[in-house]
């Protein structure tokens, strides 16, 4: 194992035994040992997701068997992270130690963290609170459109949902992948999701976009707010559905939602397709050309301290961020 010099044998870690924000405190745990395939990343930034904000508040109720039915099976959080790597196994040829890295990994919200496949090079462009910002969000936008939407050039996209964390994403790769997006958010989301890059924007306060008279071949449906014969009002006769996300209710969450749109579509030619983003290192290293090239910007719009998880925690819960909620962790 290559390290760099330290002597720490323990870290400050985010760990909750029972649900709620309230229940998320910062401890002292004992520092990861990087495996012989692995590499070990100082962490400098993470980012929070829907994910995390289910997890912690133990909702919906219906993975409650999963999760733990009482209290949580695992008491770690986080899996986005973007640092600086500390060591490395002795297998691992492609990083080293110093290298500036981001990637996915349970128990992201920690000081360090030992990651075997889900890690790429940080965009030399990028700090580390926006690369931190990229994995869960921009995988399933990247995922969700080129590989569930299979988005080609040309062709014309909308993003319902389009200025929070995955939606930011959605459009600009949209965009990259050569579309016309239209992308649909709130009134005071209307000039960040125009200067991404958006050919057009509806404010849903005043414009169903359902009515619009226009036709798309793939809708991204990031909202979950309009159901099937809405969408179908302005879905190509051979387009497809990308569903990511649906109303936030504790019980089931989006997947009533879900389940009505995707059974809806097996009565027709049209396509609803329901996926998880999954952590893939070329995929990461996609967004990370993205990113250098200037294609793809992530969007960042508040910060915390990881001593102030339960606050960012709570803010993802109860707003609308712009974007991504990130924590830092010093250089």
């Amino acid at each position: 194992m290559v390290t760099a010099t330290t002597g720490k044998t323990t870290m400050k870690a985010v760990v909750r035994d029972t649900y709620g924000a309230a229940g998320v405190v910062l401890e002292e745990v004992e520092k990861p040992a990087p495996a012989d395939d692995t590499v070990l990343v100082r962490v400098h930034a993470a980012s929070l997701n829907r994910l995390d904000w289910y997890t912690a508040s133990g909702t919906p109720y219906i993975g409650r068997p999963s999760m733990g039915m009482f209290k949580p099976k695992q008491r770690a959080l986080g899996v986005d992270f973007a640092g600086t790597v500390e060591a490395v196994g002795k297998d691992v040829t492609d990083f080293h130690v110093g290298d500036e890295v981001f990637g996915g990994r349970t128990g992201a919200f920690a000081e360090y963290v030992a990651v075997r496949d889900a890690v790429a090079r940080k965009p030399a462009n990028a700090t580390f609170e926006q690369a931190a910002a990229l994995p869960v969000a921009g995988l399933t936008a990247l995922q969700g459109l080129r590989d569930k939407g299979n988005v080609q050039p040309g062709q014309k996209v909308l993003v319902n949902g389009a200025s929070g964390g995955v939606g930011t994403f959605a459009v600009q790769v949209a965009k990259a992948l050569g579309a016309e997006v239209t992308a649909v958010c709130s009134t005071r989301n209307v000039e960040l999701v125009r200067s991404l890059g958006a050919d057009r924007v509806v404010d849903y306060t005043r414009e169903d976009f359902t009515r619009s008279g226009e036709r798309y071949d793939v809708i991204f449906d990031n909202a979950g707010t309009r159901s099937w014969r809405a969408c179908t009002r302005v879905l190509s006769p051979e387009g497809t559905i990308v569903l990511v996300g649906g109303p936030k209710t504790r019980v089931i969450g989006p997947l009533g939602h879900v389940a009505r749109m995707v059974l809806r579509s097996r009565l027709s030619r049209r396509k609803a397709v329901f996926f998880i983003s999954k952590l893939d290192r070329a995929d990461l290293a996609t967004l990370s050309d993205m990113v250098e090239s200037g294609k793809v910007t992530p969007v960042v719009e508040k910060t915390y301290d990881l001593s102030e998880i339960g606050d960012a925690l709570r803010y993802m819960g109860e707003g609308h961020p712009q974007g991504k909620v990130v924590l830092t962790l010093g250089a």
